[in-house]
């Protein structure tokens, strides 16, 4: 939290201990007996091996401020308290401790800073928090597979470059070798050309899952593994591919072969049934598949590449009459989540086997899949990916199918030929929010992109100057819709007038006849009536009152309006 004034600092342990215990927020009683530096220690540990937090000594498990003790004869010295934290932990454990007075009583109150190494006491206890069945948060013994799956997490360790104990050479399959040189062959300039030339160890040591001893990786079994190998060595891997019509299952496939003869079988399964239609532009057909095959692709690679392999749980491809759902063990990497996965930095949890995707051609180079898989599937008439379902134990991918909107297909790609460019992704998601939503504000549309307002209202200045957006309203009231011209292109002039909304007059005359008819309107009511900001009705009932045409009664928010007498 950094340094906060004494006030502000109460102000805060008043709003924890009003909300109760939290992941990152855990009570410590010292009404019956003061609470020993020992277990002061593993709480910090604890809640250091989570997200970070805050202990506060001195509050009852339901919130009530009791306060804390003196812990050093007749006062408590804060700075002791940390000495005593960064003294009894390992690494040592750099908190900030102050002591603050709420309601007339003293609170210690620790803050533990998020730390990506592992931190246990000098006594090598290791606890972590954890969510309980019951919803609470709690501290639990820390185990060493999940240590490994937090350092992974926190990409201080690669799966992929640990060694596997126990495998040889021989457990690799000569074949999957020539797998890689024919996929970089095929895929031409999007992969690595030099790897289609060397052998096998030399192409084992170019992804990096070779080690100088050449002793066997977890990346090498992974990557050209033989299927009985991996069962033996990495039993988490593993993937299924579903088809669902209703409740009926049609295909239940699993597999655990290595990765690239996975990602092969995968993607001829998806194009085998992923049907087409034909949209005609000027002298071309292009084709609008069910789903993007570059978004599957995408969507499946970072499945298998991305996943935890320190847990259990298969990759699976699940498809659905209107939708198609690849999920895969493990939450999002350390500083992503579904708030930023389009705009932060890459971070994949294991390096190694997302370059390997890469240079074999199977994925985008750059780094940037997430934001390909939004901008191919709003190209072809779906909806964005939706990653909704997302929880910290496992990461939900759904590409939405349904009916494609071909009119809106053919005027993006219309677009893009009169511009010699591609849509970018916040262009293709502002057009097919406001398509789909009519209108929307700048902070709805800035939450959508994942953009600040600033940037947001750049992107659609930048829209309004190419015919494509137009703005209703000002200040915090405004809304943007999309323009006549992409109405018309899209052959819904009626569209165009319920997006726009009513005019000044249709409005006052909406707002009197409602008046006649129930005899009072509030503020609210008009707003909704109008589809307008709540300023903007404040500001047609003034006008209406300085006509005479209504008069207020009330004041504040229970004034109402009737028609003058």
């Amino acid at each position: 939290m950094g340094e906060v004034a004494p006030d502000a600092l109460s102000e805060h342990v008043r709003l924890w201990a009003g909300a109760g215990e939290q992941y990152d927020v855990e009570f410590k009683s010292e009404r019956r007996k003061p609470l020993n530096d020992h277990d002061l220690v593993e709480v910090a540990v604890c809640l250091a091996n989570g997200s970070g937090g805050v202990l506060l000594v001195g509050v009852e498990d339901d919130g009530a401020v009791t306060g804390a003790r003196h812990r050093h004869g007749a006062k408590t010295d804060p700075l002791r308290v940390q000495a005593v934290i960064a003294n009894n932990t390992q690494p040592p454990l750099a908190t900030v401790v102050n002591l603050v007075s709420v309601d007339g009583v003293s609170v210690l109150v620790v803050e533990v800073p998020d730390s990506a190494q592992v931190v246990g006491t000098t006594k090598g206890t290791y606890l972590r928090r954890t969510i309980g069945a019951d919803g609470m948060p709690r501290c639990m013994p820390f185990y060493a597979h999940e240590m490994l799956a937090r350092q992974i997490d926190y990409g201080a360790v690669d799966f992929a470059s640990l060694p596997a104990r126990g495998a040889t050479w021989e457990d690799l399959d000569p074949l999957e070798f020539e797998r890689v040189r024919r996929l970089v062959r095929e895929a031409g300039s999007r992969a690595d050309a030099v790897l289609a030339d060397l052998p096998d160890l030399e192409i084992a040591r170019a992804l990096g899952v070779a080690r100088n001893d050449d002793d066997v990786t977890n990346g090498a079994l992974l990557l050209f593994g033989r299927a009985e190998s991996l069962r033996k060595f990495i039993p988490t891997h593993e993937a299924a591919f579903q088809v669902l019509r209703g409740l009926e299952v049609q295909t239940n496939e699993f597999f655990t072969s290595p990765l690239f003869r996975l990602a092969e079988d995968m993607f001829s399964r998806f194009a085998a049934r992923n049907h087409e239609e034909e949209l005609e532009i000027g002298m071309f057909r292009v084709p609008v598949p069910a789903f993007s095959a570059t978004a599957f692709r995408e969507a499946l690679a970072n499945a298998l590449t991305h996943r935890d392999y320190t847990r259990r749980g298969a990759v699976h491809v699940q498809w659905t009459e209107d939708q198609l759902e690849i999920t895969s063990s493990g939450g999002f990497p350390e500083g992503v989540d579904v708030d930023n996965f389009l705009v932060a930095a890459p971070h994949p949890r294991s390096p190694l086997l997302a370059d390997a995707f890469k240079r074999t051609g199977l994925v985008e180079r750059t780094g940037r899949g997430i934001s390909r898989m939004f901008a191919e599937q709003l190209r072809v008439g779906r909806q964005a990916p939706d990653y909704g379902r997302t929880t910290p134990f496992q990461v939900t991918a759904l590409l939405p199918g349904g009916p494609a909107n071909l009119a809106m297909t053919r005027w993006v790609l219309e677009q893009e030929q009169q511009g010699d460019r591609t849509l970018s992704v916040p262009e293709l998601q502002i057009l097919s929010e406001l398509l789909r939503e009519r209108r929307a504000t700048t902070t709805e549309l800035a939450h959508l992109l994942q953009r600040t307002e600033g940037e947001t209202r750049s992107q659609l200045a930048r829209m309004v100057e190419r015919g494509w957006v137009e703005a209703r309203g000002d200040g915090k009231g405004r809304t943007w819709h999309l323009s006549a011209a992409v109405y018309r292109a899209l052959e819904s002039s009626a569209g165009y007038v319920r997006a726009r909304g009513f005019d000044p007059l249709q409005q006052e005359q909406m707002v009197l006849a409602y008046v006649d008819a129930y005899g009072r309107v509030t503020r609210s009511q008009v707003a909704e009536l109008c589809a307008m900001a709540p300023r903007q009705a404040t500001y047609l009932l003034g006008r209406l009152v300085n006509e005479g045409k209504l008069q207020r009664e009330g004041e504040r928010k229970s004034a109402y309006y009737t028609r003058s007498s």
